[in-house]
Formats: structure tokens, sequence, C-alpha cells
């Protein structure tokens, strides 16, 4: 009998243990959000006021800067991978905007080790009927300064201000998703961002969990090429494009993870 009574209760405790340990339930949806915090190398990005030097010793103001991410995509430390329903997955971010700062997404409870996310619009999205584009991806919406009527496309990152190395500042408009029916220019970037040093992203409901992300846009002119502004203080639909594209790849660090 005490044998039976000893095994009893080493079974519930067992039990007990699996119940505890069951920390996040997969099939309970929680808020996420994610942080964009807009910066020029060391120094907060402060719009028209900030003065700041490039890698070329040209000093610049910021006085325009919004870009778009979409397609948000999540990978558990078990390895399972989690995307965010693409209708619910394009944000602006726009730095005049703090309310666009922090896109909000909802998600399965978990713990998540890496964040991925498109930097522009996918190429399906932007071929779709208008009818479909709608919030923030509605050309109208924003005042039609993102979206390129005579292009038929979205400008994906836009950074303008002035600067002594040009007499009518730089503006920097970039977009191009590889073409619809022949072959263009393709600057849709896929960012991903490794939680693990600085915290991983514990997801869980009734509670509160944010990625904070430093968005470094002095990379946009000090990126894997040094970009001049009295060299180029124009850039669009053009070749050297995919050079400022590939500059601001790599503006996105992870900060820190509130959880």
């Amino acid at each position: 009998m005490k044998h039976i009574l000893f095994f009893g209760l080493i079974v519930s405790v067992l039990l007990t243990s699996c119940k505890k340990s069951a920390k996040y339930d997969p099939s309970v949806k929680a808020a996420l959000s994610v942080e964009f915090d807009n910066i020029v190398g060391g120094s907060d990005l402060q719009l028209t006021t900030g003065s700041y030097t490039n890698a070329a010793g040209e000093s610049f103001t910021v006085n325009k800067l919004k870009y778009y991410v979409s397609n948000f995509k999540l990978t558990n430390v078990d390895g399972s991978t989690y995307t965010v329903p693409q209708d619910d997955s394009y944000f602006l971010i726009d730095e005049s905007d703090a309310t666009t700062h922090e896109p909000e997404l909802e998600i399965p409870e978990g713990e998540y080790k890496t964040l991925s996310f498109t930097l522009g619009v996918d190429s399906l999205r932007c071929t779709k009927d208008i009818s479909e584009r709608s919030g923030v991806l509605d050309p109208t919406a924003t005042g039609g300064d993102m979206y390129w009527g005579w292009n038929s496309g979205y400008i994906f990152f836009k950074m303008e201000g002035s600067s002594p190395a040009a007499a009518m500042g730089y503006m920097y408009h970039i977009g191009g998703f590889g073409g619809y029916s022949s072959s263009t220019i393709n600057n849709i970037k896929q960012i991903t961002i490794d939680l693990t040093g600085r915290g991983t992203a514990q997801v869980k409901a009734n509670k509160e969990t944010n990625i904070h992300l430093m968005v470094d846009v002095l990379k946009v002119f000090n990126g894997a090429a040094n970009v001049s502004i009295a060299t180029n203080s124009m850039v669009m639909f053009s070749a050297f494009s995919t050079t400022v594209a590939n500059n601001y790849t790599v503006m996105f660090q992870h900060d820190h993870t509130e959880n």
C-alpha cells in the first residue's frame, strides 16, 4: 500500500512539473510590438534641427524619413516559425509621426529568437489590384508621397534633407520591386535580426512584449559603400539606387527586448 501511495505521489509531482513547464500555449495569440527607434550614428534623430556628418565629411540634416516594413516572421527557440498574415503585416514608419514607430503584431505565445521582415513592399502586393491595397498601401493614404504614379510602384524608403554639399539638398526615394512584365531594379530587402544576444522575445497573453530596434540612418551614407551627397544628391529609380538600398539593409540593430 505504501509503495502504491509513493508511486502515486511521484506521478502527481511529474504531472505538476509538466504543467508548470508548459509556459506558453501556442494556440493562444498575444501582442508583440516592434519599435523602430531612428538615430544618426550615436545621436537621436532630430528632424530639420539636427546636424550630422557623413563619412565623406559632408554635414547634413534630415527633414523627412519614411519607410515601409512588411511581411514579419518570427522564429521560435524550438525552431518553428510563425509568419504574420500578410494583410496584417504592412506598416509605414514615419519619423514625424510617433504613433507609427511601434507596429503591433499578434502572434502565438512563445519564446522567439529571431525577427525577420521586409524593408519595402513585396512584388505580389505591388501588382495586386488597387482594391486590395488599403491602409498604408493606399497610394492616396499618405498624401501620395510614397507612391510613384508615373512608375506604378511604391517608394520603399524616403529620406530628404539639406546639406552645404548640394544647393538643392538631397533626396533619396528608393523603390523598385523587380518589374511586372520585364525585369527591372529590385530593391526589396529582407532583414533578419538575431534576438538571442540582447534578450529573446517572451510573448504571452495579458502582458506587453516589445522588441526595441535602433535604426541608424547614417548607414545610408556610410554602409557597404560610402555615398557622397555632392556626387549623388538625387537618387530615385536609377542603377545607383541599389547602392543606397544595400547600405540601408545594415541600419537595423537589436537594442533590447522588454518582456
